[in-house]
């Protein structure tokens, strides 16, 4: 901890190139620095996943299969996982 205080600048350039950093108090890990990502890709994405969740919905519909909104957060849990 103490290092990260004196060197932060050093560890946010090692982090600007894409080098994931751990710090550390008495051994143990306390934080992570990370790249950061571009929030309109990550938008895009969530953007994306909800409409293929909501074709899926549409394509169970026409099978004559009715999903509830609760079974679609299950599905999302489960591919966390």
């Amino acid at each position: 901890m103490a290092e990260a205080r004196t060197t932060l600048s050093a560890l946010v350039d090692r982090v600007n190139q894409g080098e994931e950093v751990v710090i550390t108090r008495r051994g143990r890990p306390v934080a992570r620095l990370l790249p950061t990502t571009d929030e309109s890709a990550g938008q895009a994405r969530v953007h994306e996943a909800i409409a293929r969740l909501r074709e899926l919905r549409e394509e169970l519909r026409s099978r004559g299969v009715q999903v509830t909104p609760e079974e679609i957060k299950e599905w999302i849990e489960e591919g966390r996982m």
